[in-house]
């Protein structure tokens, strides 16, 4: 079996976007948020459906999953393979949106702030799934990061309706023999899917990650859907590529200009040391102080 890659954002949104599947988010969100008994998400509406992009408008496309649960919480999940300046704060950004997108809009009226139904705001969950670190922490801490606004004084979690999970892909480095429970086996799936040749046999009692596997299976794919595949992977490789070499050019830039600091300051302490020697011995030649000696050389 050849698997394509679970983090090329047209596969992933067809793995956890697609209407026909609902469970394969269910069982990823449950995972990820942690929620058991009362809590776990049974049904699920998606607001973006799963489609094939128009590859004419591919860069335009947004690729992200979004959906609502029974409760009618929203729940946007977004893949970034490249890392993005400020993605925090992009992050904020769209939740907060979401929030604010869920009231009707009313004309500029005196009433309309009276009228407003503020009880009707649902929760919103971000879950950023990234191939890069977002966080400065050791590569030994968690994958994953959940973050929540609390009360400074209490400790209580008053303000409910925002919640940020992050999973930072290179902090996970579970072999299969390691992977504990379900997040661990969805989190391997990412990562390492397109390097498998078999759908592991720790994953087979898991419906929900077979069919992953099987949406992520290269036949099941169609000659149009692997096209873009293609074209959104080369443009990634494209992107990160060209950010290397910024990169790279930035430090080298950085090295040659603190390599000239360096020079200009060994000249500048050398010239400093051989007017030094020049003072003592035209000092001691004509038998006259050493600031007497500096003055004529000044």
């Amino acid at each position: 079996m050849n698997f394509l890659d679970p983090t090329n954002d047209l596969v992933f949104k067809k793995i956890f976007g697609n209407e026909k599947k609902p469970k394969i988010l269910i069982s990823f969100l449950n995972s990820c948020l942690g929620f058991e008994g009362q809590k776990k998400i049974k049904s699920i509406e998606f607001t973006n459906p799963y489609q094939i992009p128009d590859i004419k408008e591919l860069k335009e496309t947004i690729l992200d999953v979004r959906a609502k649960n029974e409760k009618g919480e929203e729940f946007i999940i977004e893949m970034q393979k490249q890392n993005q300046t400020f993605f925090d704060k992009r992050s904020l950004y769209y939740t907060s949106k979401a929030y604010v997108s869920q009231l009707p809009v009313k004309s500029k009226s005196k009433n309309s702030e009276k009228n407003t139904d503020y009880s009707a705001l649902k929760k919103i969950y971000f879950i950023g799934i990234l191939e890069f670190n977002l966080f400065n922490s050791p590569e030994d801490t968690s994958f994953i990061s959940q973050h929540l606004i609390y009360n400074k004084q209490t400790g209580n979690n008053d303000l409910k309706d925002f919640e940020f999970c992050f999973i930072e892909l290179p902090k996970f480095n579970k072999k299969l023999d390691d992977l504990e429970n379900n997040l661990d086996k969805w989190i391997f799936f990412l990562k390492e899917a397109q390097n498998l040749d078999i759908v592991p046999k720790e994953f087979e009692k898991i419906e929900e990650l077979n069919e992953a596997f099987f949406t992520a299976n290269q036949t099941s794919w169609n000659s149009e859907e692997l096209d873009i595949y293609q074209k959104i992977t080369l443009d990634e490789n494209h992107r990160i590529s060209s950010e290397n070499e910024r990169i790279r050019k930035k430090e080298k830039k950085a090295r040659e200009e603190g390599e000239k600091i360096g020079e200009k300051r060994g000249e500048k302490r050398g010239e400093k040391r051989g007017l030094e020697k020049n003072i003592i011995q035209l000092s001691k030649n004509m038998k006259i102080s050493y600031e007497e000696a500096k003055k004529l050389l000044s």
